[in-house]
Formats: structure tokens, sequence, C-alpha cells
């Protein structure tokens, strides 16, 4: 009985030693293959990142998420687009300011009334800056050369006397405020007439004499034989102390800020300037005079 037992144990003995034998000989194995087990893992191989890309001036991963990079490409997309946008509006304002000078210069005998004269009216006093309703311009007292006679002589082309004349389109001209311009009519008399009907409100602008009554001023023809004129017509001033020279330079000086008028502020209304007019009342939508009339000056703030 002993010796049965001895040789059980044995047997159980050889058995576990065995086993132990092949759990070690299965680990060295592994360890060769570099697999796991007890040791340390094996090295993982390094993951490239594609490098940042630049794009529209700023950058980006080209390994974000779908999401992320749909978004990122969205706005690239609307910032270029915006981009030429702005610059065909850019584009095109200057080819418009090109063309209204070189129709300009094509009529440099604009006659009479500047509201006959196609310069674009409408599409080009919409391409300004704007202004106009609620924009005030300051007054300034401009440095003219009022009381030389080849300043308007040597630039402009002058006008006749004609007891007949009338402004042209001023019938088709609605409100009380342009009734002054389908009633004006030339008058001729001499000095002692105008100095006594007018008095202290007669001057001496450009080699021409003008008389202000009830808010206009107005060419006195016949004051002086040699009287030169380049527009026949009323010109609006509330103040007899704003004399029609600086009333037309402030006129001028307010539409060339505004991108309307190109020319020289001379105060002088030549065709140029009543051009100017016209464009930017057809813009703020009142008649287009292209006179210095009371509705103008309003919008500018001026009246």
């Amino acid at each position: 009985m002993e010796k049965l037992l001895t040789l059980t144990c044995c047997f159980a003995l050889a058995l576990i030693a065995g086993a132990a034998q092949q759990d070690n000989d299965q680990n060295q194995q592994n360890k060769k293959k570099g697999g796991g087990g007890g040791g340390n893992p094996p090295p993982q191989k390094p993951v490239t990142t594609a490098p940042a890309k630049v794009h529209g001036g700023q950058h980006y991963n080209a390994n974000t998420n779908l999401q992320g990079q749909g978004m990122g490409q969205q706005h690239f997309k609307q910032k270029n687009a915006f981009s030429g946008q702005t610059n065909a509006t850019t584009n095109l304002n200057s080819s418009k300011s090109n063309k209204f000078n070189k129709q300009f210069n094509q009529q440099t005998n604009v006659s009479g009334n500047a509201a006959s004269t196609k310069f674009g009216k409408g599409k080009f006093g919409q391409a300004k800056m704007g202004g106009g309703q609620g924009m005030k311009f300051q007054k300034q007292h401009f440095n003219l050369q009022t009381n030389n006679k080849q300043v308007v002589i040597n630039k402009y082309k002058t006008v006749t006397f004609n007891q007949n004349f009338k402004i042209a389109g001023a019938q088709n001209w609605h409100g009380p405020q342009y009734a002054v311009f389908v009633n004006y009519h030339p008058a001729w008399h001499d000095a002692w007439w105008w100095n006594w009907h007018y008095g202290n409100h007669v001057v001496f602008i450009f080699g021409g004499w003008y008389y202000w009554d009830n808010s206009y001023w107005y060419p006195a023809w016949g004051y002086a034989p040699d009287s030169v004129y380049v527009w026949d017509g009323p010109i609006y001033a509330s103040n007899p102390a704003d004399d029609p020279a600086q009333v037309v330079a402030n006129v001028q000086s307010a539409l060339q800020q505004q991108g309307y008028y190109q020319g020289d502020v001379d105060g002088v209304l030549g065709p140029q300037t009543r051009a100017a007019l016209a464009e930017y009342q057809s813009a703020q939508g009142l008649e287009p005079t292209g006179a210095v009339d009371e509705p103008t000056l309003e919008t500018l703030g001026m009246a």
C-alpha cells in the first residue's frame, strides 16, 4: 500500500514538472517572435501627419475631420467669392467714371440746360458715395478771382441775351419751388434802373452783373454792355450775403466730395457743373434741373 501511494505521488509530480516545462518553452518561443506575454509591448510605428497647408493667408491641417474640413473649404470659397465681387465692383465704378469723363470731353459745348444732356442719369448717380438726405456740408468761403473776366472767357462758352429765352424743360418740373425757373425770362435794363430797384443787392461776378431778388440771383442784363454770362437763369441763395460765385463754389465742393464733379472749384456754373448737378439731382429723386435750386441746396444741407 505504501509503495502504491509513493508511485502515485511520483507520477503526479512528473506530470506537474512536464506541464511547467512546456509553459516555459512556449514563453521562450513567444519572446523570440516578438509576441505579448509579460514583456514590454513592441514599439509602435510613428504616424506621419501631413504638413499644414496655407490657403487664402490662413493655415489649416489636411488631417482635420471631414466636417471641419468642409466648413473650412466653404469659408475659403466664400472669402474668395467676396474678394472677387469687391474687385468687380471697383472696376465697374472706375469704368463708369471713365465713361462719364469721356462723354463730357466729347461734349464741351453743352447748351443752356444740363437736364437735356445724357450722362447716364440714375445709373451713374447710384454708383456714387451716397450723401444727400441727412448729410450736411459746412459752408466755407473760397478765394475766387471773381473780378477777373478772363477766367470765364478763356474757359467757358458764354451766352448771349435773348428776351424770348426760356429754360428748356422747366415746364416739366413739378412743384412750387421750380416756378421761378418756369417763369424766368431775361430782362434788359441800364445800370441806373438796376441800382434803383435792387440797391445794394447788385454784384459783379466774373465779368457779369447779378441782382438778388426773393432768394435768387439773376443776370442783370444791360447793367454793363460788355458783361459776360455762362448761365442765363436763377441761382438760389437764401441770403444775399452769399454771392452767386460762393454759392456755386460750395455746391461744386459738395458734389466733388461725393464723386459727382471732377472739375475745378471755381464758382462758375459751367456745363460740367450743371451736368454733375443733374446727375446728383436724379440720384436724389429731385427734378434734374442742372441748376442751383432750393431743393438741391436743402438736400445738401446748405439752404
